[in-house]
């Protein structure tokens, strides 16, 4: 799983992971009429679906409930839409992405600006171990968890088993820690950009409240917004938390060589493919993030190299969920058991 050895310019090292990005910049154009297709095929079924399911509630509530998680893979992508949007790889205009990552924002229970300003910092952070903490998952070295009193060793294990990250975890980031600008708080413009959210989400719901009581926010909205919450974390998640992943301090840490080590290849089936909007191939994504989604596949196309890099298979990701810890010696993710023997 995830070898990334081989020929070709990752074998060089830093200087091959830099030159990657000129390989790359080719990609980045957005075409507009791919790019509104896109938005078009994915929020067209999107309304379609939410439509079928709140006339499926004269049917059948189980009926709705179906329809309901299958539109959440709409969902799903429209955040991944609106993930372009953020990284100005969407349309040419950063003020039409801007504000088409705002109105997606509302859909997907997320404030556009202040999870633009934290997306960032992610990916000018990843895999530097001195600068951990907004946009990530929570990861401590194998040394951090041992120095750490029983209690806190607690939480952690608590934090990183798997019913909290992605049973507990997805609801409460989308519906409750979004509501405000963790993190960057002390800035007006992020207060503005998460309180015009909610108040845009609370508008829709109140508009479905007076039509259609509690039923479709119980049937519709809530099972399609937490399914696609959990989906995408759970992609978050295998896009870094993997076994040979990419972690250094601050002195040794290089942006290029972090976001080609430290981000996976997932390989999943043409179908989910097209509803994850490529981010699976999310190696190439950290390398350059201003290539549009559907630009993704036609470079590993276009390059063998990356195209044989970091895969990850849905059985190999499953794995992923017993790596807890990382280990500086070995340069590894290790389980809490491996890190017992350490």
């Amino acid at each position: 799983m995830l070898d990334a050895s081989g020929a070709g310019p990752m074998a060089q090292g830093v200087t091959a992971a830099r030159d990657w990005v000129k390989v790359l910049a080719k990609y980045r154009q957005p075409d507009t009429a791919r790019s509104l297709f896109e938005l078009s095929v994915t929020i067209g079924p999107f309304v379609l679906f939410w439509a079928l399911a709140w006339w499926a509630m004269g049917i059948s509530y189980w009926l709705t409930l179906a329809i309901s998680c299958v539109n959440a893979a709409f969902l799903l992508r429209l955040f991944t839409i609106q993930h372009d949007c953020g990284h100005g790889a969407f349309f040419e205009s950063r003020t039409v992405s801007d504000w088409l990552g705002r109105v997606l924002g509302v859909l997907t229970l997320t404030p556009y600006d202040v999870w633009r300003r934290s997306h960032s910092i992610h990916h000018a952070s990843a895999g530097n171990l001195g600068r951990r903490g907004i946009g990530d998952i929570t990861t401590l070295t194998v040394a951090e968890y041992r120095a750490l009193p029983v209690v806190r060793r607690v939480l952690y294990r608590l934090y990183r088993n798997p019913v909290v990250l992605f049973g507990i975890g997805p609801g409460y980031i989308f519906l409750l820690q979004n509501r405000v600008p963790l993190g960057l708080t002390g800035h007006m413009k992020y207060w503005i950009s998460a309180m015009t959210t909610n108040a845009a989400i609370l508008a829709a719901l109140g508009l479905i409240l007076y039509f259609g009581g509690w039923a479709p926010i119980l049937l519709i909205f809530l099972p399609t917004s937490l399914l696609a919450a959990t989906t995408g974390v759970w992609l978050f998640y295998v896009q870094h938390q993997f076994e040979s992943t990419h972690w250094s301090e601050e002195q040794d840490w290089d942006l290029h060589t972090a976001a080609l080590k430290g981000s996976s290849y997932y390989v999943l089936p043409p179908v989910l493919q097209w509803l994850s909007a490529n981010i699976g191939i999310h190696h190439v994504h950290h390398l350059y993030s201003r290539i549009p989604f559907y630009r993704l596949p036609q470079v590993l196309r276009d390059h063998a190299e990356l195209a044989g890099m970091n895969r990850m298979s849905i059985r190999e990701s499953l794995r992923t969920v017993q790596l807890q810890l990382w280990d500086e010696q070995s340069g590894r993710l290790l389980s809490f058991a491996e890190a017992r023997q350490v």
